[in-house]
């Protein structure tokens, strides 16, 4: 027996055709998960200017550790880094 809808159609689901309704959700869940990741990852990561601010200046401490740049030439290269 198969179950008419109150307009008389038949009520298979999203109307595509019999079997079809699922897939159209999972679709729909997978493409709402992924945004859901891609916005976390978006969320977590640091941008790539900050990135090389960091690797910059810790350079310059690697470098003042070891001797190869005195202290005056540290700051002052410090100070041209946050401008």
């Amino acid at each position: 027996m198969t179950m008419m809808g109150w307009n008389g159609e038949m009520m298979g689901g999203w109307g595509i055709g019999p079997g079809f309704g699922w897939l159209i959700q999972l679709l729909f869940f997978i493409v709402i998960i992924y945004l859901a990741f891609i916005l976390i990852r978006k969320l977590n990561n640091i941008p790539e200017s900050e990135k090389k601010e960091n690797r910059a200046e810790e350079i310059l401490r690697e470098r003042f550790a070891r001797g190869e740049i005195t202290e005056e030439e540290y700051k002052k290269m410090k100070e041209v880094l946050k401008n």
